[in-house]
């Protein structure tokens, strides 16, 4: 899969694709539905999958502090588009995106840039200065241009369509089987092992820590969780996701303390997939009362995890 950074790069070779737009936060089961039908018509026009994408993404651009978290950081994003078989990425940005005209986005991105023979986007996208282009814009300009534009296919899960905010709902909510079931697969977040603050040791839970590098996240507390990415096979442990008001932490921290593990895991790049909350995180009067609660969530995560193979 080829990654376009910018417009400065689209080269001559990038022209004639089919093409969708959006944020694709998560690449859900509604997601995966778009890139399929992406690739039927790839496959009938027989040119590559192009899948438009901003960063940062418009509400955190233009309302950093109410924007949602994020369920997938861009590098988890481009790893889900490279499993369904997305052929490129054009990763524009959207502080200079946005003060295009409408007319101007179709006619030097999607038009004189990527030479688009077919359009998939949602019938309620917006896009443009002040958002005035939109789906019925989009038709006129392919009617004459050359290019079919079609909306997404709704993906309907017991009664409701699958969105990225329906997820983060649940995620909030503990609710892991069903953010699972929106997903297509478990809820997982991805990083580098790194040095912490050694801690854990000090009471007999060793931890894999990976510093986040999010101002928020959609799932916060303790979980038993499966680590991926170390072994051929998943570890089960638990996690504690949080700022540590115990000791009082101020970064996002995922801890992780695998189970009948030993290995120095240093640098390694992880999956943490979360199974089943536990609980809310919280502040403890003393390192004891902490360590006695750990004892606790790991027992009851070991349990769950072991029964729910």
């Amino acid at each position: 899969m080829e990654l376009i950074r910018s417009l400065a790069q689209l080269r001559p070779q990038h022209r004639g694709c089919v093409a969708t737009i959006g944020n694709f936060d998560g690449v859900h089961r509604g997601h995966q539905v778009i890139l399929k039908q992406l690739q039927q018509h790839a496959q009938a026009l027989q040119l590559p999958t192009t899948v438009i994408i901003f960063e940062p993404q418009p509400q955190e651009f233009f309302a950093p502090d109410r924007a949602p978290p994020r369920l997938t950081r861009l590098r988890e994003k481009l790893i889900a588009f490279q499993r369904y078989g997305i052929d490129r990425v054009l990763c524009l940005r959207f502080a200079k995106t946005a003060l295009l005209t409408a007319d101007t986005f179709i006619q030097t991105i999607l038009i004189e840039g990527l030479g688009i023979q077919y359009l998939v986007v949602g019938d309620d996208f917006r896009f443009g200065k002040g958002r005035t282009g939109d789906f019925k814009l989009l038709q006129q300009a392919g009617m004459q241009a050359g290019f079919q534009v079609e909306s997404q296919h709704t993906f309907i899960v017991d009664g409701d369509r699958v969105s990225s905010t329906r997820i983060r709902q649940a995620l909030r909510q503990g609710d892991m089987q069903l953010a699972q079931q929106l997903l297509g697969h478990p809820y997982t977040l991805s990083g580098r092992v790194r040095h912490g603050f050694q801690r854990g040791r000090t009471i007999g839970f060793p931890t894999a820590n990976i510093f986040l590098h999010r101002h928020a996240s959609p799932v916060n507390g303790v979980f038993a969780v499966r680590v991926h990415g170390l072994e051929t096979y998943p570890i089960n442990g638990v996690a504690n996701l949080g700022t540590r008001p115990t000791v009082d932490g101020q970064d996002l921290l995922l801890e992780t303390h695998l189970f009948d593990f030993q290995r120095m895991i240093y640098g390694h790049y992880v999956d943490v997939e979360f199974v089943k909350k536990i609980r809310e995180e919280q502040r403890f009067a003393s390192f004891e009362a902490l360590k006695q609660q750990i004892q606790i969530d790991a027992a009851t995560a070991r349990t769950y995890l072991e029964t729910h193979s």
